[in-house]
């Protein structure tokens, strides 16, 4: 078989489509073998052949479906899926394209990309590689906003006990802007106007693919900065940006920027478009201005207000400190005309002061003459003969007391006081004696009453203990139920078996009393008398 007869490789490959010649591909055919009517491809040749074809047919296209699978791995490139009701196609976006690209692929999101096929030998398919991708229109990026909003609100961002007050008087204001536009010189403007304050603008892209990310580097860079530092951290910020259309404003709806501001220490204005447009910044901010120009009004006071306020309130503390002291004065003039004149609260102590002034001398001249007489007195016991007798007194005493410290008085006192101590162990002997026999005598009182009120002296009287199966047996019904009876007599115990004796009861009746036997007649007691 001649090599052109041999079929085709393109036409093989696009089923119908004959857009390749053969003699392109002549020189990927091995010579043919005879025998054989088909040629034979390497698995690369024919790999190559399909992406070729694939890439040369689809070199640019546009295709709109809804984003299925995303994922971001590290290396930078994003791998996702587009898809409609009945196929999916795979598709990769490198690093550089995804850090283009304004809007964030989420999964459920009607997107039109824009890229060309190409194949993938590793895995034998097909994918799209996309060099640009927009949302599919206005309502796709409202669907993912109010996609996005709702998982911000669940997760709590928009709560209201989150937001924080604003600082009635900031010292320093943090304004997060692009620097070329009209935004920052209308709030510079208007705090000059109301109450001028330090301010620090932050640079940067109010829409674009940089607008987010710078933002939110924006945001927490100022909270990063030290207070009191060569570069003042702010007390308030303000994250401004004129009117635009939806997809301008797009950065401050990204989650990157709601979730810096809801990290944010310092109290934030958003002021971000028109009264009418509202972003994901403004449910996540502390307060919202309608415009940046209230933004600055919500963020100082007016100064002449205050400057007003603080006169009137210094005219009312003016008005309230005389009005004060009018009044203290006058309760004083009253109280004044209660007290009596410093003359008449002085009269009386003049006067005690007077009478004690003369009565003191006379007073002290008596106390100096009783004083001598005492003296006078007391000094007749210091005579050398009362001394002597009393000297003479005290020897004989010391006397007295010397007899009984000699060895003869020492040894009578020993002796007298062992005759005492002798007599007292005698005494304590006999005491002791006396009460243990007392006791002896009580225990064996108590024994004899023991022995007396004892059942057992009783049995030695011919009475006898009934007991019918370990208990005590009182009635003959009562013995006629026991199934063992047991007879305690004063020599011992009977037991005796039910079956034996009879259990009937006997009709109990009291026996005659006998006459007590009459006492021989005893010899009559004569009469004393």
């Amino acid at each position: 078989m001649s090599p052109s007869a041999w079929p085709s490789v393109a036409g093989v490959l696009s089923c119908g489509e004959q857009s390749y010649k053969r003699a392109e591909m002549s020189d990927l055919i091995d010579d043919p073998i005879e025998g054989e009517n088909a040629p034979e491809f390497s698995v690369s040749e024919l790999s190559g052949a399909i992406k070729r074809m694939i890439e040369g047919e689809f070199s640019h296209v546009r295709i709109k479906g809804e984003i299925g699978r995303v994922s971001f791995p590290r290396s930078g490139h994003v791998y996702l899926d587009l898809k409609d009701d009945r196929s999916v196609i795979a598709a990769v976006m490198w690093k550089g394209v995804a850090s283009r690209i304004a809007t964030r692929p989420e999964e459920g999101m009607e997107v039109v990309a824009t890229g060309r096929l190409t194949t993938f030998p590793g895995q034998s398919k097909y994918q799209l590689v996309v060099e640009d991708l927009k949302p599919a229109g206005v309502g796709a990026l409202m669907a993912m906003l109010e996609k996005r909003k709702a998982m911000l609100q669940a997760e709590g961002l928009f709560a209201q006990e989150r937001k924080k007050p604003l600082p009635y008087l900031p010292e320093v204001i943090g304004v997060v802007t692009s620097p070329s536009g009209a935004v920052i010189r209308d709030i510079l403007h208007r705090l000059r106007d109301r109450f001028p304050r330090k301010v620090i603008i932050w640079p940067v892209a109010v829409q674009g693919e940089q607008c987010a990310p710078q933002v939110a580097n924006a945001i927490a860079g100022f909270n990063n900065l030290s207070p009191g530092g060569a570069l003042p951290r702010p007390d308030l910020l303000i994250v401004a940006r004129g009117g635009g259309s939806i997809e301008d404003l797009w950065g401050f709806n990204e989650e990157i920027v709601a979730r810096a501001v809801a990290a944010s220490d310092i109290p934030l204005i958003s002021a971000v478009g028109h009264e009418t447009d509202t972003t994901l910044i403004d449910f996540v901010s502390d307060k919202r201005a309608p415009t940046p120009t209230a933004a600055a009004e919500l963020a100082v006071p007016v100064r002449l207000e205050i400057a007003g306020w603080v006169e009137e309130q210094g005219a009312r503390m003016t008005r309230g400190i005389g009005q004060a002291l009018s009044v203290r004065d006058q309760r004083l003039r009253d109280l004044a005309r209660a007290i009596p004149r410093a003359d008449a609260l002085l009269q009386t102590p003049r006067q005690r002061l007077d009478a004690a002034g003369d009565a003191l001398p006379r007073a002290l001249q008596a106390g100096v003459q009783t004083r001598r007489v005492a003296l006078a007195q007391s000094s007749g016991g210091l005579r050398s003969q009362s001394l002597q007798r009393m000297i003479e007194i005290r020897r004989q005493t010391l006397g007295r007391h010397a007899d009984r410290l000699t060895p003869v008085g020492l040894t009578r006192d020993i002796e007298r006081r062992k005759e005492k101590v002798s007599d007292l162990s005698r005494r304590l002997s006999d005491a002791g004696a006396r009460q243990v026999q007392s006791l002896r005598d009580q225990l064996a009182g108590l024994d004899r009453m023991r022995e007396t009120l004892s059942y057992q002296a009783t049995l030695e009287r011919g009475y006898a203990v009934v007991r019918g199966d370990g208990n005590l047996v009182k009635t003959a019904e009562l013995a006629g139920k026991a199934s063992e009876i047991e007879i305690e007599f004063a020599d011992g115990r009977l037991k005796v078996q039910q079956g034996a004796v009879s259990a009937k009861p006997v009709t109990s009746s009291k026996p005659a009393t006998k006459p007590k036997p009459k006492k021989p007649d005893s010899p009559e007691q004569g009469s004393l008398f």
